[in-house]
């Protein structure tokens, strides 16, 4: 980070991705494992639906919560309060996956931890009009993930380290990758603290005097429909999140189905693990050169550089991935492409909204994103358990990034131009 001069809350805000991603990372990787190994009995066809439906039930959760609480949050003071409310519920919940349950007691926990792990992020993406301004907004939250992506590896070598060599210390496997929650979990609040002691909201809507809860949660409601009015009205904002609607489910499905795909194929645990580290150094410098390269040829080019490559990673997925080499390819190609298409849809919207209203607009963009992951993760769920066949549950999602491809080539991108 020393080639990049950061401000003080900017570093603060990176450093956050650092936090979070490390249990992205675990519930991406070991905790669909962990799950298969828990839930003794079931299918294949079976263990990738029910993890696709605790995916999309987490999203849709989501997805219903932020609008509202995204307008409140929009009220001066409000945005750092939702952030840590969500943040300590994720927090508590990932450390409460650490007592041996069942399976099913063990996926309530994980969708409630899930929740509150998105939601604050909701609040996190929002902060960024806050913490930098228009023209450094690609650079940084293109660190953020890139940072991210290298930070969360630690904890996550950590957690490989005790879950497999455990036994040779007498300890049991299933214990060691549960203590993986409470190393992932203290390693999240240590890089939220930070964030939390310093970050103020500088765009905001100020209370008017005399009002009260219930007036504002009135208002709250008047104001989405003000602005689904005023996103409505604005083509390219509109036109940009539906396009993001589509695409975005395809990046979520693969990151969050991966493993669990992987692991129903017959794919070796630990070659899945390994596999999805090496993504994780991959992510790191791609993410970086994504920031610099929207700079020079457009933010919107290069999201649809990446909708591009994740439509060739789909059909590599459902056509060619059988065996822990192949997988090891995927790996790297998603690594390639995953955080930069993160990071500048997001610094990419934040753009195009107002300051002021951004939590709000951010509640909104969640829904788009949120949905997406609900849909995507739904339809492999379906698609898998009508078919028994897992591959065609991959390929649906193919045909709803086309469509986000095809819209966005209808945007003008940032410097007024073409896509």
């Amino acid at each position: 980070m020393a080639k990049t001069k950061y401000t003080k809350l900017e570093r603060n805000w990176v450093m956050y991705d650092v936090g979070n991603s490390a249990l992205v990372l675990l519930n991406t990787s070991i905790v669909p494992i962990y799950f298969n190994a828990i839930n003794t009995g079931a299918s294949a066809a079976e263990l990738v639906s029910a993890w696709a439906n605790a995916q999309a039930i987490a999203s849709l959760v989501v997805a219903l919560l932020m609008p509202v609480l995204g307008s409140l949050a929009d009220y001066a003071g409000n945005k750092i309060k939702f952030f840590i409310g969500f943040f300590l519920t994720g927090l508590v919940l990932c450390f409460a996956q650490a007592i041996p349950m069942g399976a099913l007691p063990f996926l309530v926990a994980y969708v409630l931890c899930t929740i509150g792990l998105n939601s604050s992020m909701t609040f996190y993406d929002a902060m960024l009009t806050d913490v930098t301004t228009d023209e450094r907004m690609d650079t940084v939250s293109s660190s953020g993930y890139a940072w991210g992506y290298v930070g969360s590896t630690v904890p996550f070598i950590v957690c490989l380290a005790l879950i497999f060599g455990g036994p040779a210390l007498g300890l049991e496997t299933m214990l060691c990758t549960r203590l993986s929650f409470v190393i992932t979990g203290l390693w999240w609040l240590a890089f939220t603290l930070p964030l939390i002691r310093t970050y103020k909201q500088r765009f905001g809507k100020e209370r008017e005097p005399g009002e009260t809860l219930g007036t504002i949660v009135g208002s709250t409601f008047l104001g989405l429909v003000d602005t689904m009015r005023s996103i409505a009205k604005n083509r390219t904002l509109l036109v940009y999140m539906v396009a993001f609607f589509f695409y975005i489910d395809g990046v979520h499905t693969v990151i969050s189905m991966a493993t669990s795909y992987g692991a129903a194929l017959g794919i070796d645990s630990t070659q899945l693990v390994l596999a999805l580290l090496v993504t994780q150094f991959v992510a790191f410098p791609s993410a970086i050169i994504y920031g610099k390269l929207a700079g020079k040829v457009g933010t919107l080019r290069m999201i649809i550089v990446a909708v591009l490559a994740y439509c060739g990673i789909v059909l590599f997925a459902a056509f060619a991935l059988k065996t822990a080499v192949e997988f090891w390819i995927l790996a790297i190609l998603v690594g390639l492409f995953q955080g930069g298409v993160q990071a500048l849809s997001r610094s990419f919207f934040g753009k195009l909204v107002p300051k002021e209203h951004s939590n709000e607009y951010y509640g909104f963009f969640d829904i788009f994103g949120r949905y997406a992951s609900v849909f995507g993760t739904f339809l492999v769920g379906i698609i898998t358990s009508l078919t028994g066949d897992a591959s065609l549950g991959v390929l649906s999602i193919g045909v709803l990034l086309v469509v986000g491809l095809v819209m966005l080539l209808t945007l003008p991108d940032a410097r007024g131009e073409r896509a």
